[in-house]
């Protein structure tokens, strides 16, 4: 089994569950400064695994895995995930996200080799701003949030019937809300999609996606000012700062821990049916992140977090998922709450070494 992108926070923990699994389990990874700041494999990292430190962008070097490993199953990992970066940096986003799939892709035919499945992981982010409801009306699909209306505090979408009518969200759910993109990034991820589900199709390969909510849990970079909100508001919190919670504190989220997740692959990769997987993984629990701020300050002992009124380019309104179809198609369910989730983070970021404080991105 080929892990791309093995060596970060979620490839670690899925390299090291698989091993003990009973499977033989290779990582490819770049070790990106931004994920990596001393641009060493992370200790976190099964010594079992074998290691490749190849660009998922370079072909001969991809290649090379391919021959060396030959896997019956190929897990992509390999992205770059800054929502915000991927609008000013476009390119590099582009060049990993689209370019490293058909790369790997064209690797397979080159070596000859075809897999027996393929799994990515995607994000909740392909559906940009979601459906939304009126209340006592009809469903809408919120536009892209521009520069000009958040700078207006225009935080919630309108719908069909103005401005007077409250509105709440539709969960996120594959096969009923479609996919709309608001960012770069976004959209790079929907486009491995569409190319993995092309190219699998055509040479008869097993494909499971599994489009992740808000991952978070111990062992997220500490460095990469582009890492999940949860890390970073640990590491403010313990450092006794005032957690600063953007727009109106009411962006909703769905915080899944990443031990949830990697039981999620592995599910996937235990399936019997031979047919094509789409499906949402989260923990089904819709957050807020003033909500999720106060529990962190509390956990850490931390002041009061201040809404500021801030925001960020690219970032969606409101994002959740409904778990029951992963129950029904794959026999998972999460089993951390956010609490306990928080807490171990907590811990975590208290022992871990780190120096400094990443300002959130």
């Amino acid at each position: 089994m080929l892990i791309t992108g093995g060596a970060g926070f979620i490839g670690s923990r899925l390299s090291a569950a698989l091993l003990r699994d009973g499977h033989r389990v290779d990582v490819l990874d770049v070790l990106h400064p931004q994920v990596h700041a001393d641009g060493e494999w992370p200790a976190d990292l099964s010594p079992a695994a074998g290691r490749h430190r190849v660009d998922v962008t370079d072909l001969d070097g991809v290649e090379d895995v391919l021959r060396e490993v030959r896997p019956d199953v190929v897990v992509h990992l390999a992205a770059e995930t800054g929502t915000g970066q991927s609008l000013t940096e476009a390119s590099r986003h582009g060049r990993v996200n689209v370019v490293g799939t058909t790369t790997l892709l064209d690797a397979m035919t080159r070596t000859g080799h075809v897999p027996q499945h393929l799994l990515l992981a995607s994000s909740r982010a392909v559906y940009g701003e979601g459906r939304w409801r009126e209340q006592g009306g009809e469903s809408f699909y919120a536009p892209v949030r521009g520069a000009a209306e958040l700078a207006l505090e225009h935080w919630d979408p309108i719908g069909p019937s103005g401005p007077d009518v409250p509105v709440t969200p539709e969960p996120q759910l594959a096969g009923t809300v479609e996919p709309r993109p608001a960012s770069v990034y976004a959209a790079t991820k929907l486009a491995q999609e569409h190319l993995l589900h092309a190219w699998a199709s055509a040479m008869g390969v097993r494909l499971s996606v599994l489009r992740l909510q808000n991952v978070y849990g111990a062992g997220q970079s500490l460095a990469n000012p582009y890492t999940g909100v949860l890390t970073v508001f640990a590491q403010e919190a313990l450092a006794g700062n005032v957690l600063d919670v953007y727009e109106d504190g009411r962006i909703l989220r769905d915080f899944v821990h990443v031990s949830d997740v990697v039981a999620a692959f592995r599910c996937a990769l235990r399936r019997e049916a031979s047919g094509p997987l789409l499906v949402d993984i989260g923990s089904g629990q819709p957050t807020t992140l003033l909500e999720v701020a106060t529990l962190i300050a509390d956990l850490a002992g931390a002041p009061e977090p201040v809404v500021s009124g801030r925001y960020r380019l690219g970032d969606v309104r409101a994002a959740c998922t409904d778990v029951s179809a992963a129950r029904e198609q794959l026999g998972w369910a999460p089993e951390t709450t956010l609490r306990s989730g928080a807490d171990e983070l907590i811990g975590w970021v208290r022992s871990s070494r780190a120096a400094h404080v990443p300002t959130r991105a």
